[in-house]
């Protein structure tokens, strides 16, 4: 009988091998359970697509870097994405955009977007995406307030030490990587040890490299949210959802072959940020510049546990996780709406 595992869809969790290994071992002895998480695949598989909307377009670029406008009028916010994934989980769609719902609380927002790199930016480390960022932001009249998600976070620390800006937000963002616990780090350096002379050769990091590590910190997870898929109405607003949050998880760019190594082996390995040893061109990134600083730390985050934050003292606690924060019904009230109070007043002071 035909089943998922036959074809290699367009719409899949990628690499579709290795979900599938996953999940065989996950249900070796549940076939029940193995049977709904196929069917809830070949649902999402199937499932029609909304269109998102389209990004506006770049009013500055650095190389392959650009700033795109999300528009509004106020104080200048540059919202900097992780590295991983595509930015889009910020803009998923019309009625679910935090940038967008930002744009109208009487701020500008801009978004830088990474952009797709080729195997000729193998040496485009993480420094310099920082400091391709930086002159990004130099470009506006005044000091931007940063926002920075996920590791995106990370990087709007290292932007803070070569450009001014006003303030810096941080949400679900790690920086003692020691925070992620030994086991999961060890599972992470094994991922990169096997992944590492394929990337070198390629000058990239294939971005199935990071998906497998994101599973492998929940496989039971993994497997049963496709489960409990295949029991919503495909035409319901929880199957529109899910099929728009798991597009933007298959989804995403490639690493530079430097920016991969260094996350791996300087972040995750070395916990250079957190030991205070992270440098960038010579300077020190310090998680703690002489500016307005807030961090959001997820409760419930699976990809960057509260223990990897900064723990600066005005920390707010989200109760979601890493993304339900961004897009989940309740991300307005617990983010959303407190993100904007302080972009808006409680950054003009220390």
């Amino acid at each position: 009988m035909g089943t998922p595992l036959d074809t290699a869809p367009q719409h899949s969790p990628r690499p579709l091998p290795l979900f599938l290994s996953m999940l065989r071992s996950e249900t070796a002895n549940e076939p029940d359970r193995r049977a709904r998480a196929l069917a809830g695949l070949r649902a999402y598989q199937d499932a029609a697509r909304t269109p998102r909307p389209a990004p506006p377009a770049a009013i500055a670029s650095d190389g392959r870097v650009t700033l795109r406008d999300y528009g509004g009028h106020g104080p200048d916010v540059v919202v900097i994405p992780s590295l991983i994934n595509p930015p889009f989980v910020l803009d998923l769609a019309p009625d679910n955009s935090l940038l967008r719902w930002l744009s109208g609380r009487r701020l500008r927002v801009l978004l830088i977007d990474w952009g797709t790199p080729a195997p000729d930016d193998r040496a485009m480390d993480l420094g310099a995406h920082v400091q391709a960022a930086a002159r990004l932001c130099a470009t506006l009249e005044a000091p931007p307030l940063l926002v920075g998600y996920c590791l995106g976070g990370t990087l709007a620390l290292g932007v803070a030490a070569f450009a001014a800006v006003a303030g810096i937000a941080l949400v679900a963002t790690p920086w003692h990587f020691g925070g992620f616990g030994d086991p999961a780090r060890a599972a992470i350096a094994d991922l990169w040890t096997m992944a590492e002379p394929t990337a070198a050769h390629l000058g990239l990091v294939p971005i199935e490299v990071l998906q497998s590590a994101f599973w492998q910190l929940d496989p039971a997870r993994t497997v049963d949210k496709f489960a409990r898929f295949a029991e919503l109405a495909p035409d319901s607003d929880a199957a529109r959802a899910f099929v728009a949050l798991e597009d933007w998880a298959n989804a995403g760019a490639p690493l530079p072959y430097a920016a991969g190594r260094e996350m791996f082996d300087d972040l995750f390995d070395a916990d250079l940020p957190g030991t205070g040893r992270w440098r960038i061109a010579g300077r020190t990134v310090s998680p703690r510049p002489d500016v307005p600083l807030v961090e959001f730390v997820a409760e419930n985050d699976r990809i960057v546990p509260a223990a990897s934050a900064i723990g600066l003292p005005d920390r707010r606690i989200v109760a979601a996780g890493h993304v339900g924060m961004i897009v989940g019904r309740r991300g307005r009230p617990l983010l959303w709406e407190p993100l904007a109070r302080w972009l808006s007043e409680g950054s003009h002071t220390k």
